[in-house]
């Protein structure tokens, strides 16, 4: 009988992300866990909810970027960002599905998390990209053609398509248990659910999102209004 299971649903384009892969690992080792990583593309996420990702409201990249780097300096780590951002994900995502990374992927994700977001490298390079499955003695010739073809395309799409039918809306997402948690501050929320000392009230917390909306900024408003026009 297979053991208890962890979902990480990560993107490359997540600084967020990379700092929660650092800390999971170890985490799912401690507590006996399979760790299940799923590449997703962030964007179809935020379109999906209607969303803007954190690099594309200045002030917010801002803050996101001093955060970063406090984060880094006291977890003893280099923060050094990929050279431009946001950038297209999707040639570092492929590479990083089970059928092409094989059982390396976990290598894989560790050592191009790293270079992109502790190195600077280009994560939108299959040059840099090259270098970085060369260093684990990978054929990044074969890889990086396998990537191309319309099946891990499309591989790529199910698992994201996948994680908004399980509430993914963004990243990092961990689902243990058929319960969601976000973000990179959820470590220690984690910790206490595996130990059985979640404090979380269930029906309280259904209550409480059973309560009336009071008011709708005109953007959402007018949003839902035209999705409800579509699904006629």
């Amino acid at each position: 009988m297979a053991g208890r299971q962890l979902d990480f649903y990560f993107d490359y384009l997540s600084p967020y992300a990379y700092f929660s892969w650092r800390w999971v690992q170890p985490m799912c080792k401690k507590y006996g866990l399979t760790l299940n990583a799923h590449p997703v593309v962030f964007g179809k996420l935020l379109d999906h909810w209607g969303q803007l990702g954190p690099a594309e409201v200045p002030p917010k990249k801002t803050a996101l970027y001093k955060y970063c780097y406090r984060y880094a300096q006291l977890n003893g780590f280099d923060f050094d960002p990929p050279r431009s951002h946001p950038y297209n994900p999707l040639p570092a995502l492929r590479l990083s599905l089970p059928d092409i990374a094989g059982d390396a992927q976990h290598q894989v994700i560790s050592a191009i998390f790293e270079a992109g977001w502790s190195r600077g490298i280009d994560l939108a390079s299959e040059a840099d990209l090259a270098n970085v499955l060369n260093s684990l003695g990978l054929n990044s010739g074969a890889m990086l053609s396998a990537i191309k073809t319309p099946e891990v395309k499309d591989q790529l799409q199910q698992e994201t398509t996948h994680a908004i039918t399980r509430g993914v809306f963004g990243v990092p997402t961990f689902i243990l248990d058929e319960e969601l948690f976000w973000g990179n501050d959820q470590q220690e929320h984690l910790e206490i659910y595996l130990q059985g000392n979640d404090p979380l009230d269930q029906q309280k917390v259904e209550e409480m999102l059973a309560r009336h909306r009071g008011i709708d900024r005109k953007t959402f408003a007018l949003r839902n209004k035209e999705k409800r026009v579509q699904e006629k």
